[in-house]
């Protein structure tokens, strides 16, 4: 039996690398079983393989060294062939749907048992012969050590594996890495049998298949009751109203106004950035009045946005009467936020504020006032930080309020300076590596600030989702804290995974949908939904109206449901907090924890699911139109948008606060921070 590793000091240092953080008597016990292992070493020679055509175990150094003393790019892709011969063949009830390896161009199995002595036996199979002998290389490599040592082994040291260029292009290079992850998902299970993996929903073009209580309460309202479809419609159609959502509503909600917006075509469902804009094309298609679902900065910023458009005679509707908050907003509304404000314009430097988007009309205005302001979204925030560096000579960059997503700015920007130059300018033309690490210390973020929802995809669920589904595609919005935001990163860097907004997420999902539907081979994609899992529906419409469209039974997508311990859950069924009250969120929104078990979620919400987008309930929308040109109209003055008396510099509040989301619209249409902006930014750090 031979081992995957020499004891080189070069691998001896990376084997250390990997094993940082781990206790020192862990680290002693694996370099002792990996020295034992290496005294049965055994060199497998290109003659021996040439001759008899038998996969045998060899080192990682000694495939490495076969490899370049074939010589060029033909050698050793004849080698590989010879290795691809010597590769056992699958057998057919082996070859399925489980046992693929996403992420490859051609087809790929990778199987992983545990023999006699508890160390692990690949197989694997490829209908490329090519792919085949990359294959062996993994089976040749992992085969014989422990499931521990399988994942203690550095990546890096796979992926060079003496193949160099012209054998692995870019795709195969991508196909390599996503085997060797699979391996790596394979031997995490068997280390650990008992842990599962998260709730899904299997998605084809004709059926949707949960697995789990979650799941199953997420497909339950993706086919909705026609009548209350029926009503809807015609309600909408009598007041000329006309609907913007979140993506994050509840499915129940979001599963009627899909169905209605094939009859009703002013519904739009989106994340934040264009729901302001859906509602000022409505109101130029003639809609009287436009109905919210969402937070309460996001009928604020409607309003707002009407107004600044001569809509003013629209009239627009919040979903409930009590308050819809935000943690996140909310963190803006805090004095910690004024404070990072008025030390970053005490600075007498210049500086820029890039709030996001998801906070409210005043924190937009004060900030403004203080900082020179201009708004972001999760999807263009990299965007517009790398242009005010490049625009503005030394500026300083205020990123606020999301913690999470400050910090994983930081680590973008902190990898984009050590890309090749030619990597960074197809980013951004205007930069080089060297011109993101000048500027990454003049960036700066707010630390007190984050998403309830977000939050949950921690450490905790991180570890899980690397263990049962790293091999997948997975997802993170930028609001993520940093561990699944690195895990996506690095998902990313071998064509498996998006970081940023929700809209990004829904377009690399159909993305890798598309590339499937054009292989005429079943295809099975899972995908790991890092955000909020109200974006299930629009995922569900989004997948099944392509597989529909390319008469596809024979392809279907399974969304993962990363779900945490401790999420929470909306209701009052016994609190945990002092004196037996359930704990509440700003804004006071009593919550309970959910489930100690299990899923860690309820039917009702919880996991990666908003307790605050959910009080948009399908009911109001009903109610709020029907009071519409009624008496019971004068009832929904609660319903409006917050409105502001106060004036900030001379203009009213809400005036004030759309300037920063103006800028941002000039920023996106024209791809430069707009003159006004940078005018006053340069003017205010001469004061």
């Amino acid at each position: 039996m031979t081992s995957l590793l020499c004891w080189s000091p070069a691998f001896l240092g990376s084997v250390l690398k990997a094993a940082r953080g781990q206790p020192a008597a862990k680290v002693i016990r694996v370099r002792t079983r990996l020295s034992a292992k290496l005294q049965r070493c055994c060199v497998v020679s290109t003659k021996a393989i040439a001759e008899a055509p038998v996969l045998q175990q060899a080192t990682l150094q000694d495939v490495s060294s076969e490899l370049r003393a074939a010589g060029g790019a033909r050698e050793r892709t004849r080698l590989l062939l010879q290795y691809a011969r010597a590769l056992p063949r699958l057998p057919a009830s082996e070859r399925t749907m489980a046992n693929r390896v996403m992420g490859c161009t051609s087809q790929v199995w990778v199987t992983a048992e545990l023999d006699g002595r508890g160390c692990v036996r690949l197989g694997a199979d490829s209908d490329s012969e090519l792919t085949r002998g990359l294959a062996a290389v993994l089976v040749r490599c992992l085969s014989g050590l422990t499931p521990e040592e399988v994942l203690q082994v550095p990546l890096e040291a796979l992926e060079g594996a003496g193949l160099g260029e012209g054998v692995l292009t870019p795709s195969r290079t991508n196909g390599f890495l996503n085997m060797v992850e699979a391996a790596r998902v394979r031997a995490r299970r068997l280390a650990d049998p008992a842990a599962g993996g998260f709730p899904l929903l299997r998605i084809s073009a004709d059926a949707l298949v949960p697995q789990g209580s979650f799941a199953e309460a997420q497909a339950a309202f993706l086919e909705p009751d026609a009548a209350r479809v029926n009503a809807l419609v015609k309600v909408l159609a009598e007041k000329k109203l006309g609907v913007v959502a979140h993506f994050y509503m509840d499915p129940e909600v979001q599963g009627v106004l899909a169905a209605a917006a094939g009859r009703w075509p002013h519904i739009h469902v989106s994340d934040s950035l264009v729901m302001a804009d859906a509602a000022v094309c409505m109101a130029e298609a003639g809609c009287k009045a436009v109905a919210v679902l969402g937070v309460d900065f996001m009928s604020e910023n409607v309003r707002a946005i009407l107004d600044e458009a001569g809509h003013t005679d629209v009239q627009v509707y919040r979903m409930a009467a009590d308050d819809i908050g935000c943690t996140l907003a909310e963190a803006a509304e805090a004095q910690g936020y004024t404070d990072y404000l008025a030390a970053a314009a005490a600075e007498g430097t210049p500086g820029v504020h890039v709030v996001y988007i998801n906070t409210s009309l005043r924190t937009k205005a004060l900030a403004h006032a203080v900082v020179p302001t201009i708004t972001c979204t999760s999807s263009n925030v990299v965007q517009t930080v790398l242009q005010a560096f490049a625009q503005v000579p030394d500026v300083r960059v205020y990123y606020g309020p999301d913690t999470y997503m400050g910090r994983n700015l930081a680590t973008m920007l902190g990898a984009l300076a050590r890309l090749p130059d030619e990597e960074v300018a197809a980013l951004h033309p205007a930069h080089t590596a060297a011109s993101v690490a000048a500027a990454l210390p003049r960036l700066h973020y707010y630390e007190e600030g984050s998403c309830a929802v977000h939050h949950m995809f921690g450490a905790q669920v991180t570890e899980r989702v690397r263990a049962a589904h790293g091999d997948a595609l997975l997802t993170a919005h930028f609001e993520v804290p940093g561990e699944m935001f690195a895990l996506a990163l690095e998902a990313k860097a071998r064509g498996m995974g998006v970081v940023g907004s929700t809209q990004n997420i829904l377009d690399f999902i159909a993305g890798k949908l598309n590339e499937a539907l054009q292989r005429p081979i079943p295809e099975r994609l899972q995908v790991v939904l890092g955000t909020e899992s109200g974006m299930i529906t629009a995922i569900v419409r989004k997948v099944q109206g392509m597989l529909r469209a390319a008469g596809r039974s024979d392809v279907d997508v399974e969304v993962v449901f990363p779900v945490a311990s401790e999420a929470v859950t909306v209701g009052g069924r016994g609190g945990s907090g002092a004196g037996g009250e359930a704990p509440r969120l700003p804004g006071g929104l009593a919550l309970t924890p959910g489930p100690a078990g299990g899923e860690g979620c309820s039917a009702e919400g919880g996991c990666a699911s908003c307790p605050f987008m959910k009080m948009n309930k399908l009911a109001a929308l009903q109610t709020v139109a029907e009071r519409i040109g009624t008496p019971g109209e004068a009832l929904l003055e609660a319903y409006r948008p917050r409105t502001y008396c106060e004036r900030v510099g001379g203009r009213s509040l809400a005036a004030a606060g759309c300037e920063p989301i103006l800028h941002m619209r000039a920023f996106q249409q024209h791809k430069r921070l707009p003159d006004a902006l940078v005018a006053d930014v340069l003017a205010r750090a001469q004061r």
